[in-house]
């Protein structure tokens, strides 16, 4: 089985997507997956100019009280998937950057890593996905060549072509949202869906192919 998930770095339910699908394919076997970028918000700053809360206000037109509401139960649904989410900490950031080196780190086998490591750096760690140096120490993390890893970061066209063909792709299939699962290629599923709900339509898939 194939699973092909469409998702960006800021995305809170992407991030909690991410450990409920895994959850769930426990039981199956061998799965393979393939991350693909998409950008939440393109003409998002490339320098520091709100906190993630003030955005969120600004953006979806809510109160102070509603947005705090709207952080408290997302970071609730990400306690419950096992993750710790530090809001007061993290800042709106443009992804442009970040998706183009998880290109590069995709073709050397290590975009579902990358992915891993760039979405708790920023909701639990509170790094800055548009920050060089956090960028870099993914790339060393994981393995990747580090001069290769400067030459993409300090080239705004290097790997932004896999980029935009993983949007232009998403926009092909309907994708309006993220995160978003397609499943052997033809099966669509929207959202950080239950465990359970997974579960329930792998098993379904599996059955029908079989």
């Amino acid at each position: 089985m194939k699973i092909d998930i469409w998702s960006d770095f800021v995305c809170p339910f992407c991030y909690i997507g991410k450990r409920h699908i895994e959850e769930a394919v426990k039981d199956l076997g061998k799965v393979e997956f393939e991350y693909h970028s998409f950008e939440l918000d393109p003409q998002a700053p490339n320098k520091v100019t709100s906190s993630m809360s003030d955005y969120f206000a600004q953006s979806k037109g809510l109160s102070l009280e509603q947005t705090e509401e709207m952080i408290k139960n997302v970071t609730e649904m990400a306690h419950q998937a096992g993750l710790d989410y530090h809001y007061e900490n993290i800042q709106h950031s443009n992804t442009v950057k970040a998706h183009r080196l998880f290109q590069y780190a995709k073709i050397q086998d290590k975009g579902t890593e990358f992915m891993e490591l760039a979405k708790k750096g920023y909701f639990t760690q509170g790094q800055w996905l548009n920050d060089n140096l956090f960028l870099l120490s993914l790339a060393d993390e994981l393995g990747l060549e580090h001069k290769k890893a400067e030459e993409i970061l300090a080239n705004e066209d290097e790997y932004l072509l896999e980029m935009q063909n993983d949007i232009a792709l998403a926009q092909q299939i309907g994708v309006q949202g993220v995160p978003f699962f397609v499943i052997d290629g033809k099966y669509g599923l929207s959202g950080a869906q239950p465990v359970e709900t997974f579960q329930q339509v792998l098993k379904e898939i599996s059955e029908k192919e079989d």
